[in-house]
């Protein structure tokens, strides 16, 4: 068994989203108290030809263990090439494949979330990988393709028959994207029916709805993404939470604010992105995502549409925690 679900831990895990979990925000998350890592999704192809732009993908510092390097692809033989280079390379935790991914152009590739439509396809895939590689392998579903083609419970007793060690389920359909509930009665029924650990991802917003979940599911352990995004700090609440059934205070305007600048700093640092005009446009999906449940957020968000450097971000936050006390002492 994966040593992080031992001894009745219900490990927390970062959700793996392109764009959004780089080495610095998984820096941050773990911190923050996020136990288990999942790296953005890397493309197999892209690994087989050491593409330099594909590699840095997997890149993760020793404080974010246990980790796992994400790969997608649909041939099998090459999805266990590329798992075999990436641990020749970096000796992550774990190697997890991608069949949840909705996005047009992975899923047009027959990878990601295509492959819940051809269970033999899956099966082939997922089975090569877990017998090419020395170190455990886990995978990442949707509960179906669409709402007529749900087929999750199948899906992750054919991933365990295969040597898949760990499963998370987002409880949303691939036709769904992020919109509607997540179904977590199918990932009940997953859990219950499958002796591998189950992972449950979908609408988990607070503390509460973690230990909800953890209290009503037989599930091992939760991912949480979307919320993470804009509210990192739901790691270390979630655990409070489990442990005590209280909330923690709310995060204040001031540390939100740090988080931020400290992050676009650790970006700058690392160099992912090039030069501080390059970082700083990558950023700013990042900031839009930070600033969600900010008073004035709307006059907050045209200014990090247009911002190219960290002296301009650190001249917006001083302006506007200026403004949030000038209100304050109109009120």
């Amino acid at each position: 068994m994966l040593p992080w679900f031992q001894e009745d831990r219900f490990p927390l895990y970062l959700a793996p989203m392109a764009g959004v979990t780089d080495v610095v925000f998984r820096h941050l998350c773990k911190e923050l108290g996020a136990d288990v890592m999942v790296t953005e999704f890397v493309s197999s192809e892209g690994i087989i030809r050491r593409d330099d732009r594909t590699r840095k993908y997997t890149e993760f510092d020793e404080g974010q263990r246990p980790v796992g390097v994400q790969l997608f692809g649909a041939n099998g033989k090459n999805m266990a090439e590329a798992a075999r280079k990436v641990i020749d390379w970096k000796q992550p935790d774990f190697i997890d494949i991608n069949f949840g991914c909705p996005v047009n152009k992975v899923v047009s590739r027959n990878g990601g979330s295509s492959l819940l439509k051809d269970c033999p396809l899956l099966a082939e895939v997922a089975g090569t990988v877990a017998r090419a590689v020395p170190i455990p392998v886990t995978a990442k579903i949707r509960i179906g393709w669409d709402e007529q083609s749900v087929n999750a419970l199948t899906v992750a007793q054919t991933l365990e028959d295969v040597g898949i060690q760990a499963v998370a389920i987002h409880g949303r359909t691939r036709s769904q994207g992020y919109t509607g509930e997540a179904n977590w009665e199918v990932i009940a029924a997953c859990a219950e029916h499958v002796s591998i650990p189950v992972i449950g991802n979908g609408d988990l917003a607070s503390g509460a709805d973690v230990k909800h979940r953890r209290d009503t599911t037989k599930v091992r352990g939760v991912m949480i993404g979307r919320s993470a995004m804009s509210h990192p700090w739901i790691f270390r609440e979630a655990k409070h939470y489990l442990k005590t059934g209280q909330q923690l205070p709310k995060v204040s305007i001031e540390d939100r604010w740090q988080l931020i600048l400290r992050h676009a700093r650790l970006a700058l640092k690392s160099g992912r992105y090039g030069d501080e005009r390059h970082t700083m446009q990558a950023m700013r999906s990042r900031l839009m995502a930070y600033s969600k449940g900010f008073p004035s957020g709307k006059r907050l968000r045209s200014c990090f549409a247009h911002v190219a450097s960290l002296m301009e971000l650190e001249g917006i936050a001083e302006d506007y925690l200026a403004y949030l006390a000038q209100r304050h002492r109109a009120a």
